[in-house]
């Protein structure tokens, strides 16, 4: 059966009641005549079905199921009082939920950092972190899954049907296992490595990239060795510490020391490497948390880039 709606006002006035014990003070403290307030209470215990007060001439106490209630009515009154405050935070952006995925690489950089600075800033936005790569972060972008995405891409190619917003440029860098004769010199000249087997992600994982490598052997007169596709930079640099290939990562990747790979960039007479670029994404529809982590990123960014 479902359970008669009670007013707050009600609610106001038993606990006024119950903290008086006494119905001309409490009739007083809420600014009423106490024949009303007597009625309402009366008609409260009627709405309940049991009695909340023992009353005589010179006492009212409270019942055992009036004590029992009044705790919970006052935690009631305080949320209630409470929720324009909380209204007028959400609304601004202070409080809610922050739904954020991205990919391996920011979290060897700039993630941990303003993930940190963001919490202490805001504590009141609860981030939730989802590792994806980018295919399936646009994915999930199309379906309201997340709310904003941190992905890869070739400068200049974020999807053009979302907002963005550069948090980053880097280089490829190459990975290879330390035993390797490439290894053996600070930099790699990139004659050298045109028939070396590679690790690589699968296209559709990064599209802009994945080509932008491809492009740089197709002007050389050649095409990749493709000896073994992994999804993430992990498990790519994991297969060439076991000698699977040599990988075009991030140069972030470095900060990911796995015993018996070393990185290099390219040197000599060699053609610039590919670069590829972080952004920050989200659609149409921008809640007012997601609105917050778009300008304390975009601040984060600008410092960074002022600081050189």
């Amino acid at each position: 059966m479902k359970e008669p709606f009670i007013d707050m006002r009600l609610w106001r006035q038993f606990a006024a009641v119950a903290e008086e014990l006494h119905f001309g003070r409490a009739a007083q403290r809420l600014h009423m005549t106490q024949p009303p307030l007597t009625q309402a209470i009366a008609g409260l215990e009627r709405t309940l079905g049991l009695q909340l007060f023992d009353r005589t001439k010179r006492s009212v106490q409270l019942t055992p199921a009036g004590a029992a209630l009044l705790p919970q009515v006052l935690d009631l009154l305080d949320r209630a009082q409470a929720l324009p405050a909380q209204a007028r935070a959400a609304a601004a952006g202070e409080v809610g939920r922050l739904r954020l995925a991205f990919v391996s690489t920011v979290g060897f950089g700039m993630l941990p950092q303003w993930v940190r600075a963001f919490r202490a800033q805001w504590p009141g936005v609860r981030l939730e972190l989802i590792e994806a790569t980018g295919d399936v972060q646009l994915q999930a972008l199309a379906r309201g899954e997340i709310d904003a995405g941190l992905l890869l891409h070739t400068p200049g190619q974020a999807p053009p049907a979302l907002q963005s917003l550069c948090v980053a440029q880097e280089p490829l860098v190459l990975a290879l296992p330390e035993h390797h004769p490439l290894a053996r010199t600070p930099t790699v000249r990139f004659s050298d490595l045109l028939r070396e087997p590679l690790v690589i992600f699968p296209r559709p994982i990064l599209p802009s990239l994945y080509d932008a490598i491809v492009a740089l052997y197709h002007a050389a007169g050649q095409v990749p060795q493709v000896a073994q596709e992994a999804i993430q930079m992990q498990t790519i640099v994991n297969l060439v510490s076991a000698d699977l290939g040599l990988a075009w990562v991030p140069a972030s990747v470095q900060q990911f020391q796995r015993p018996g790979v070393v990185y290099r960039q390219l040197g000599g007479k060699s053609p610039p490497a590919p670069v590829c670029e972080t952004s920050l994404v989200w659609g149409v529809n921008v809640p007012p948390a997601l609105a917050r982590w778009i300008d304390f990123v975009a601040h984060e960014v600008q410092a960074s880039a002022l600081k050189g």
